[in-house]
């Protein structure tokens, strides 16, 4: 059985292809580590880039201090079960979650991505993300959000 090929597309000349916004967001965020970006402002400056780059309501990026969650830009018992669990957590109704603290009465859907140390193998932070519209969360969010974790820990140093 001859194997098939996949068509070539060919860009028009003069013409770059279009980038991913979350694919830019995340170049972005490594050239600001890579350049040896650290701290609360660059923190800050990421969480920004994140909530614009999705249009997210609310971004809040929580710093793990000796088992304290330090609000480093922008606490809640989800954070404590991503923190737990090293997973990520994606709450499509938060009224059907009796742990749920809202950092805003109007939230309707979370996610929670815990950010590890990868050198030291623990928990350093979570991502929270927090939505007005049920079920704003999907696999696009949570791939995103968890890239951004990879990244971002190196910046709490």
């Amino acid at each position: 059985m001859p194997i098939k090929e996949a068509p070539v597309r060919r860009m028009a000349p003069g013409r770059t292809p279009k980038r991913d916004p979350k694919c830019r967001a995340l170049q972005e965020i490594g050239a600001l580590i890579v350049a040896g970006g650290r701290g609360p402002a660059v923190i800050a400056e990421i969480a920004g880039l994140v909530q614009r780059t999705c249009g997210y309501r609310w971004v809040g990026v929580y710093k793990i201090n000796r088992h304290d969650f330090i609000i480093e830009a922008a606490t809640n018992k989800m954070s404590s079960k991503a923190v737990e669990s090293r997973r990520t957590i994606m709450v499509p109704d938060v009224k059907k979650e009796p742990c749920f603290l809202p950092n805003f009465w109007s939230t309707k859907s979370e996610i929670i991505v815990p950010i590890i140390d990868d050198e030291h193998d623990r928990v350093v932070g979570v991502i929270n993300v927090e939505s007005d519209k049920l079920d704003a969360f999907d696999k696009s969010d949570r791939d995103f959000l968890e890239g951004v974790a990879r990244l971002i820990w190196r910046a709490f140093r």
